[in-house]
C-alpha cells in the first residue's frame, strides 16, 4: 500500500471556504476528483487541484523508490483537511478619524493519497449475541 502526503501552508483563502470544496473530494479516487476540481467554480479548488496533483506525483516518486509498482487509477483520497492558518490584519479608514479593522484569513490544506488495502484474510464469522 501506498499512501502519500501533500501540504500546502499559508494559503490565501479562509479555511470555510477551502472546507467546502475539500468535502467534494473526500474519499474520492485521484482522477475523479481532479475532474471534479477542474469545473467547480470556487476560487479554492485551484490551489487543492495543485495539491492533488503534488499528492499523486509524490505517489509516484514513493512507489518509485520502494520498488513499488504504482497504478495512478488505484489512488483515492484517503483524507482531506483544512486548518486554520495566520490571520493577515488590516485596517480600512472610516469615518471621524476611527479604523475598521480586516481580517485576511490564510489556510493549511493537507491532501492523503493511498491506494486500496487488499485484505488476504477472510473476515472473521461475527457472533449473534443472545437476546433478552
Amino acid at each position: 500500500m501506498v499512501e502519500s502526503i501533500a501540504r500546502v501552508r499559508h494559503i490565501r483563502v479562509t479555511p470555510q471556504k477551502a472546507r467546502r470544496v475539500v468535502a467534494l473530494i473526500k474519499g474520492k479516487q485521484a482522477q475523479e476528483a481532479l475532474a471534479i476540481l477542474k469545473f467547480a467554480q470556487q476560487s479554492a479548488s485551484e490551489p487543492i487541484y495543485k495539491l492533488v496533483e503534488a499528492g499523486i506525483a509524490n505517489a509516484q516518486v514513493k512507489a518509485d523508490r520502494d520498488g513499488e509498482f504504482l497504478d495512478e487509477q488505484d489512488l483515492y483520497v484517503k483524507n482531506a483537511y483544512v486548518d486554520e492558518g495566520t490571520t493577515l490584519k488590516r485596517f480600512q479608514p472610516r469615518a471621524q478619524g476611527r479604523a475598521f479593522q480586516i481580517k485576511k484569513r490564510t489556510s493549511h490544506i493537507t491532501v492523503v493519497l493511498a491506494t486500496p488495502e487488499v485484505a488476504d484474510a477472510a473476515p472473521a464469522a461475527k457472533t449473534k449475541k443472545a437476546s433478552k
